[in-house]
């Protein structure tokens, strides 16, 4: 087994199609492009990006995150065309309990060609066998009907709704938790 991970550098992660990284300068409009669009911020707790000030303040949130060891936020660049076309990663990081929060989003016209599952399925390995997590949750919001799909297929299974957990966009959310434990595997 490999060395546990410490947050000392950040992981770069290959895939078939892509490369899971850190954020660059260069991203921030690639990122305005992904988060303005209303049917991607749609289940998100902020409305759309009208700057690229907006991206830069969420690539400084990612390095906040990862500088405090409580997460960490990959860059989904296809590596054809060196895009960036959404993002993945892991937050709400707590070490003593071997346990961490996966997020992830992807341009609309991304979506179902198999990108995310493809994706997910590195950031699930990297978080069982590198940052030796025993379980891993996620937070949807119901209506998400394509997130809960994902999470069925990556083998998670869901524990319960938290019931107008969050107040989001003048309303209060209801968020349904899954969860992979590592026994899952």
């Amino acid at each position: 087994m490999s060395e546990r991970f410490t947050f000392e550098y950040f992981p770069q992660l290959d895939t078939e199609r892509f490369r899971l990284r850190a954020a660059e300068a260069g991203d921030s409009l690639d990122l305005l492009t992904l988060y303005s669009d209303p049917t991607v911020v749609e289940y998100m707790p902020f409305t759309p990006f009208e700057s690229e000030q907006d991206a830069l303040d969420e690539m400084g949130w990612y390095a906040k995150i990862f500088k405090e060891h409580s997460g960490l936020r990959w860059m989904i660049e296809d590596k054809e065309t060196r895009r960036v076309i959404g993002t993945c990663g892991y937050l709400g990081y707590e070490a003593p309990h071997h346990r961490a929060e996966i997020g992830y989003d992807l341009l609309s016209s991304c979506w179902g060609k198999g990108i995310m599952t493809e994706v997910a399925c590195a950031v699930l390995d990297f978080g069982f066998n590198q940052m030796r997590l025993n379980k891993i949750e996620a937070k949807v919001d119901p209506g998400n009907e394509a997130s809960v799909r994902l999470l069925h297929k990556l083998g998670f299974q869901q524990e319960g709704l938290l019931r107008q957990h969050e107040f989001e966009k003048g309303r209060y959310v209801d968020l349904a938790i899954f969860s992979k434990l590592q026994s899952d595997n």
